[in-house]
């Protein structure tokens, strides 16, 4: 049986806002370097969520490296110009 994933309660504020906003572009990063396009997508989906909840103050203490994954270089090939995943054409 696998173990039972903890419900934080509370939002993440301050620091570990940003810590974990950082986390997840590396996390979505490391599946990206290994092909992994799926889960990637979602990763890269829940950290552009928590980076948008970010004050302009608090975005520049995220690595520029970081960030210009997330915002551009991700956009080219995750975009809303993209196809869907799953979405095949009969």
């Amino acid at each position: 049986m696998p173990a039972k994933k903890k419900k934080n309660d509370k939002p993440l504020v301050g620091k570990a806002l940003i810590k974990e906003v950082n986390r997840r572009i590396r996390v979505a990063r490391s599946y990206w370097d290994a092909h992994n396009n799926r889960a990637c997508r979602g990763e890269r989906e829940k950290a552009m969520a928590l980076y948008e909840t970010l004050t302009k103050e608090q975005r520049e203490q995220v690595p520029q490296t970081l960030r210009v994954w997330l915002r551009y270089r991700s956009e080219k090939y995750f975009g809303e110009h993209r196809t869907k995943p799953g979405s095949k054409k009969k």
